[in-house]
């Protein structure tokens, strides 16, 4: 009987352990493969781009660019930002202050807030006159010191006011004028127009039988005032009402490939005239004019004239006095003189 119950009792340990295994094997595969269904966390989206995870000794990639929202007009009057474009430092008179070239509309203001805001630039700027265009200017002084170097680019036309009565009374001996504005250029592919044929039809100039004692003013049309390291190139130049050009009280000029010309009798209308000036080079450039070609005043220094055509006109004339009172310096004219 005893053994008959051990029996029994064996066997219901043996059945309650096969349960017990079962179950705990049930419960492990069930968890598994829960497991392996379960979606990822971070399902990709349908079509947006994902930035791929840069791997750990790669350099990073470079962020997009920001985009920058449009930025305000300028106020009227006030200087325009300068253009975009990186590295260079371009003054559009048209696109970026204003002027409308169209010969009558007066662009005096835009041109001379363009060199201002060039002027204080401590890079190289440009002031850009484009070609197409026409810009009248009425008389106005470009003043320096600048904080870095401005070159005045003409691939357009600058005009003068036509008619003498419009100009201020106190302003009627110059154009345009450089004062102090060491290291720039004017250049380009334009024209600058003196418009002078109405000044010298004036009744008080001389060939037209007025007094040549009496005040009779005109424009010089391009005058540089204690202004050194100066360049000038390229320029047609045409019709002034006086001197087409005037260095005085500069130092370190250099002229090349420029056209200067005006009518034969046109009077008192010097192609090139230099005073009080020191080192001078004047190169490549024809002058056809109503009076001299090239005029050397007192107290010039250091000239040297090569390859310079003149005529019609009177060819290069040295004031008394033209090297010093002690006749120091040198002038090395190598040009062709005559009627052309």
């Amino acid at each position: 009987m005893e053994a008959r119950n051990a029996i029994a009792l064996l066997l219901a340990l043996v059945v309650a352990a096969s349960f017990l295994c079962d179950g705990v094997h049930s419960r492990h595969h069930h968890h598994t493969k829960r497991h392996s269904v379960r979606p990822p966390s971070h399902a990709p989206g349908p079509s947006g781009p994902r930035r791929a995870p840069s791997p750990r000794h790669s350099s990073p990639s470079a962020p997009p660019p920001a985009r920058t929202p449009p930025s305000a007009p300028p106020m009227p009057g006030a200087p325009a930002p300068a253009p975009s474009d990186d590295g260079d430092n371009v003054y559009d008179v048209i696109k970026d202050f204003g002027a409308v070239g169209d010969g009558v509309t007066d662009d005096t203001d835009a041109i001379k807030t363009a060199w201002d805001t060039a002027c204080q630039d401590d890079g190289e700027g440009v002031v850009l006159a484009a070609a197409g265009h026409s810009f009248l200017v009425h008389t106005t002084t470009f003043t320096g010191p600048c904080q870095g170097s401005v070159t005045l680019q003409i691939d357009g036309t600058i005009v003068a006011p036509s008619e003498p009565t419009t100009w201020p009374a106190n302003s009627k001996r110059n154009w345009l004028v450089f004062y102090k504005a060491d290291g720039m250029a004017l250049r380009g592919s334009g024209l600058i127009d003196g418009k002078g044929q109405k000044w010298w039809d004036l009744p008080c100039k001389p060939h037209k039988g007025g007094s040549t004692h009496g005040p009779c003013d005109s424009p010089v049309a391009l005058r540089f005032f204690m202004s050194n390291n100066v360049t000038v190139q390229g320029l047609r130049v045409q019709d002034s009402p006086e001197f087409h050009f005037r260095f005085d009280s500069c130092r370190g000029v250099h002229v090349d490939s420029l056209s200067i010309s005006s009518p034969a009798l046109s009077p008192n209308t010097d192609g090139i005239h230099v005073e009080n000036t020191q080192d001078v080079l004047i190169t490549n450039t024809v002058v056809s004019n109503g009076d001299d070609c090239v005029s050397i005043g007192a107290g010039t220094l250091n000239v040297h004239i090569e390859n310079v055509t003149c005529g019609p006109g009177h060819g290069i004339r040295f004031a008394s006095g033209a090297w010093g009172s002690r006749g120091r310096g040198r002038a090395w004219p190598t040009s062709r003189c005559g009627t052309r």
